[in-house]
């Protein structure tokens, strides 16, 4: 299959956006107060694979695919890109935000899910099936990722994240879409 895979109707669609505090050395969204935003369902195709999932997002050329993996299981963020994951295979529960953070998030993701991370907001997985696998992209033209973990001697990161732009189209959807509302 190549190209852009059918998608949920927008106006069908559920999608979940949170906004999360500052918490120790992690920002979350208290910087650009965009929220972290999960499409439920997004792709639906029961067959849908990785591959089928990298080949509509180059097409849509608004995040481009790195990998393929699962999410690692210490809480990490970004400060130099926002970061598109979609759910290629299985399903799980995911931590945003940090540990002890009462603004903390919890969300179970499954099969063609896909969810949009601000930079800054702080991410881990805590279960996961054993054929849980996801695609990890970020914005065309943004800098490399970075890992940062909220501790001290981390420098610079609310600058960076303060330098990012927000998405001008939805990664997902090429044009308007949940990325482009509050």
């Amino acid at each position: 299959m190549a190209g852009k895979l059918p998608l949920a109707q927008l106006s069908s669609l559920r999608i979940t956006k949170h906004q999360i505090p500052k918490h120790g050395g992690i920002p979350n969204t208290s910087i650009h107060n965009k929220p972290l935003t999960i499409y439920h369902g997004v792709f639906p195709s029961p067959d849908l694979t990785a591959s089928h999932i990298e080949s509509h997002l180059k097409a849509v050329e608004v995040c481009i695919p790195q990998w393929r993996y699962t999410m690692f299981d210490t809480t990490h963020f970004h400060s130099t890109t926002h970061e598109l994951l979609v759910i290629a295979s299985g399903h799980g529960r995911l931590l945003f935000g940090g540990e002890d953070n009462t603004g903390k998030v919890e969300e179970e993701v499954t099969k063609g899910d896909a969810i949009l991370v601000p930079a800054g907001v702080g991410h881990r997985r805590l279960e996961v099936s054993p054929d849980f696998e996801m695609v990890g992209s970020y914005p065309a033209g943004s800098a490399h990722w970075d890992m940062c973990y909220g501790r001290r001697g981390e420098t610079g990161v609310e600058e960076r994240i303060r330098k990012l732009g927000w998405f001008e189209k939805d990664p997902i959807y090429d044009g308007e879409g949940p990325a482009l509302s509050d």
